[in-house]
Parts: C-alpha cells; structure tokens; sequence
C-alpha cells in the first residue's frame, strides 16, 4: 500500500487537471500556464494568461526573468503531444518548480473554459475578484 501512495502523490505533485489549474488562476495562486508550442499555435489559441516558451527555446537565458518561487505548468495540444512533458522536464531541469497539465488545452476546452487569439473559444472565464 506504502508505494501505490507514494506514486499517487508524487503523481499529484507533477501533474495538475484544468480544474485544478482554473481554480489556481482564479484564486490567484502563484501559478503560470507555460504553452511549450511554438508561437502559431499559441497564437491561434491558448489558455488566458499564458506565456508561450516553446520547449525547443527553454534555456537558462530565455527563463531568466522568470520567477523561481512561480509554478508552472506546462501544456501543449494533448495527449497525442508531448510538448509539455519535453518543456515540464526541460524546466524542472532550469531548476524552477514545474508541473504539466494533464490533456493539454483540449481537455482546458473539453471542461469548459475559455481559451484567448485568433480561435478563442467561449467558455468559464477567469475572473479574480481580489
């Protein structure tokens, strides 16, 4: 029983659900999405409040003015992609405190939830009342 815990926690601790992620937005949690696709794709549609960091250009100086005490979480297309775990792995390697998003931003859609550029989708906004 020891190690089916010890998976499922680690589990947590790397990977979060666009529930759990709307909710840290809204709260206003220190979290960052990070869109690891290249710029086009970003450009066509990503969750609010994202940075696009394509996993190929993550390096020591393209991070450098990121907030280390920040987590971020990366995401991509879904699960047919696999930009988030190579961006996820790439920061964590950067040194800065990083999760991935489990789905991408199809399953961020498929729950519900607005997507911002040139095809955002309608859908629960953030809305911090802070």
């Amino acid at each position: 029983m020891t190690d089916q815990i010890k998976f499922y926690e680690s589990k947590l601790a790397f990977e979060m659900d666009p529930a759990d992620l709307f909710e840290a937005l809204e709260k206003g949690d220190k979290v960052i999405p990070i869109d690891a696709r290249k710029a086009f794709g970003f450009e066509r549609e990503h969750i609010p409040n994202a940075l696009n960091l394509p996993h190929r250009e993550m390096t020591a100086e393209s991070t450098q003015h990121l907030d280390r005490e920040t987590t971020y979480v990366c995401y991509c297309d879904g699960i047919g992609c696999n930009a988030s775990t190579k961006g996820a792995l790439q920061m964590a390697r950067l040194g800065f405190k990083v999760k991935e998003l489990i789905g991408g931003i199809e399953w961020w859609k498929f729950d519900g939830y607005a997507t911002e550029g040139t095809q955002a989708s309608a859908g629960a906004k953030i809305e911090c009342a802070c």
